[in-house]
């Protein structure tokens, strides 16, 4: 029986992974149970500042930056546990258009009828690609926003987005969908996702010990498997 328990909040972007790492850690030290939150990484950040009480935060790593900067994580336990790249979907059985050159890739979300993209690190940095490429204004009527802690995925599934575009790890395994590529090396954007001791944590050392297995090499493989890149 666990006699430590620990408790976590991450993004949904780790969802998955943090679930399957928990069940590896937990294998491995049953007398500690991590009980594991996953919402929006905005509203995750917002329940830690607003200092509701968790042992440790999985998030972007510039959005644990900021907590380490505020003082609600404790920067010196920071480990970077994953890189995350994006990857394009389409609904299952549908054309898959050309994403292979940077060229290609504008040409098709040009011709998308629907777009969707997270509201998270890497949402941000495709909203700056298209207004690089000239076309965010062109585009914004075509866009459609998940709501916190819903997945693109689904709403690509549900034929509401005719392309979308979320980290690899999001997109693996959702039914109904085809994933078409990564966005071409030129353009990809990759998030680093990190985690930290927070500051409310009156369990530093058993924290310590979880940190120091999410960023261990034994983790690579799993982490892998999740479409997602070790540190």
């Amino acid at each position: 029986m666990p006699t430590t328990s620990l408790t976590l909040i991450s993004s949904m972007a780790t969802k998955a992974l943090l679930a399957d790492l928990v069940a590896a850690y937990s294998a491995q030290h049953p007398e500690v149970a991590v009980a594991v939150t996953s919402v929006g990484g905005v509203d995750a950040a917002k329940r830690v500042v607003a200092g509701e009480a968790f042992d440790i935060v999985a998030l972007a790593s510039d959005a644990i930056e900021k907590l380490a900067a505020s003082g609600h994580v404790a920067g010196d336990s920071r480990v970077d546990m994953v890189h995350s790249a994006v990857a394009v979907a389409v609904p299952a059985g549908a054309p898959r258009p050309d994403i292979a050159t940077e060229d290609a890739l504008k040409a098709a979300v040009l011709a998308a009828p629907t777009l969707g993209y997270s509201t998270g690190p890497s949402g941000v940095q495709l909203a700056r690609l298209f207004e690089r490429w000239g076309i965010a204004e062109q585009i914004a009527p075509r866009i459609v926003t998940p709501p916190p802690g819903t997945s693109v995925g689904s709403l690509v599934a549900k034929g509401e987005v005719a392309l979308g575009f979320q980290q690899l790890s999001e997109m693996t395994g959702v039914a109904g969908i085809d994933v078409i590529g990564g966005l071409p090396e030129a353009v990809q954007i990759v998030t680093t996702f990190s985690a930290a001791r927070a500051t409310v944590s009156a369990q530093p050392d058993a924290v310590q010990k979880f940190l120091s297995f999410l960023s261990s090499p034994q983790t690579a493989d799993l982490k892998r498997r999740h479409g997602m890149k070790a540190v």
